[in-house]
């Protein structure tokens, strides 16, 4: 039986994005700077400018919420419009995981339907590939948009809704 899309998070002028949190390099001495913010259009907008200093090199985008099932669905799909800049799109199957489960995607200047199967999205720590095995759970807790290049840069992507398919 195929299960119709679950929306996770639709963006639009009414929605409450008060739980998205933005979370840069500077928890560990760096100085890049992510902001996030609804536009006249109603999605949600991450930019910003990641900084090589001070060891550091990325800013992140995260919201975390209660327990959604993933049973029944094989990929996310994410609606954005970038800058044509790589970022990874991050879950966690528990907040208090150490580690996400993560995927890249490269983004377009035009609104795309960004497609992650989840049995590809392999788990990582700190930039690290872990030795353990891709995401294979039943649930999330958390999402996150990630830009860390390895150069500085300024960022910016739209997001229209994330859903599981």
């Amino acid at each position: 039986m195929i299960l119709p899309a679950q929306v996770i998070f639709d963006f639009n002028k009414n929605a409450d994005t008060s739980k998205w949190k933005i979370i840069d390099d500077v928890v560990m001495g760096g100085k890049s700077s992510g902001n996030f913010y609804i536009n006249g259009s109603g999605n949600g907008v991450f930019e910003g400018e990641v900084s090589l200093e001070n060891n550091g090199g990325f800013s992140s985008l995260r919201l975390r919420f209660d327990k959604v099932s993933t049973e029944g669905f094989t990929k996310i799909v994410v609606k954005v419009k970038g800058d044509g800049k790589k970022y990874q799109f991050r879950i966690k199957t528990k907040t208090s995981d150490y580690y996400s489960y993560i995927s890249y995607f490269e983004s377009k200047q035009e609104w795309t339907d960004i497609e992650i199967p989840l049995k590809t999205m392999s788990p990582a720590f700190r930039g690290r590939k872990l030795d353990i095995p891709n995401y294979d759970a039943d649930f999330i807790e958390e999402i996150a948009f990630l830009i860390g290049n390895k150069k500085e840069e300024r960022f910016k992507l739209e997001i229209n809704k994330i859903m599981l398919k």
